[in-house]
């Protein structure tokens, strides 16, 4: 499980796994609008991170971002830290 802790929006924390394929599964926001974001999670199971990434990225609702605008950093966050460990 990967947790990435938000800013600039409702919800506090994204937390999500990232399976050998590059897909993203189990995602979860904590805090923020329940039924929008159970939305966004189902959208997104099983998609690949990447293509996550890209589509999300830029999507403005308050404070210049947004939860989904906070997945993409979220990927990025991820990907940086897999980086690291090699």
């Amino acid at each position: 499980m990967f947790t990435y802790y938000t800013s600039g929006t409702c919800s506090r924390q994204i937390i999500f796994e990232v399976d050998e394929n590059n897909k993203i599964h189990h995602l979860k926001f904590i805090g923020g609008c329940s039924g929008n974001l159970q939305g966004v999670a189902r959208l997104v199971e099983g998609k690949d991170i990447d293509e996550v990434q890209s589509l999300l990225s830029g999507v403005i609702c308050r404070n210049n971002t947004s939860c989904p605008d906070q997945l993409s950093k979220a990927i990025t966050a991820y990907k940086k830290s897999k980086e690291e460990v090699k």
